[in-house]
């Protein structure tokens, strides 16, 4: 069986643990649609093409991959959702959708779809661990969502590492 076929019949994942059902009473801002783009020079016609600038390099985004050690509240599933919410919002981003899922006997996995991309959690409360992904382009600012999740964690220690992501594109 291919490592696709595992995936799409869910074989092996062991015990389902418990998604969080979106609250649909929550208001979300609701991303307008994309506008048109000019196929010639891949702006669209306010003339933004959604790429970022860090320290003068013109990138499609920018990645923050953020490990957080000797952290708290790594399964509280609700506290997770607001960190991820109030992130979006130091951001500046768009919030389109969120979901997180608590696993069976403890860690907690969370994604935030922005417009601007995404911010992606996972947790391991045995170790004090936690793994972020947050990645956005435009003018969103990921770096705002750094002191959000040192303290919403209480983490001892905070890593954070950096791409930008389509550089040349």
């Amino acid at each position: 069986m291919s490592q696709h076929a595992l995936l799409r019949s869910v074989k092996g994942l062991g015990i389902p643990g418990t998604a969080r059902k979106e609250d649909r009473k929550t208001k979300l801002k609701v991303a307008t649609p994309a506008p048109e783009v000019d196929r010639h020079n891949d702006r669209t016609a306010d003339g933004k093409d959604h790429f970022a600038s860090r320290n003068g390099v013109r990138c499609a985004g920018v990645h923050l991959i953020v490990d957080l050690h000797g952290a708290e509240r790594l399964d509280d599933i609700e506290h997770i959702e607001t960190t991820l919410r109030r992130c979006v919002e130091a951001a500046r981003a768009t919030l389109l959708h969120i979901h997180v899922h608590h696993f069976q006997p403890n860690g907690v996995s969370g994604v935030a779809v922005l417009a601007e991309s995404h911010i992606s959690s996972h947790t391991w409360p045995d170790a004090g661990y936690a793994a972020l992904d947050v990645f956005m382009c435009g003018s969103a600012d990921p770096d705002q969502c750094i002191p959000v999740l040192r303290e919403a964690f209480s983490a001892k220690r905070v890593g954070v590492n950096e791409i930008l992501r389509g550089q040349g594109a």
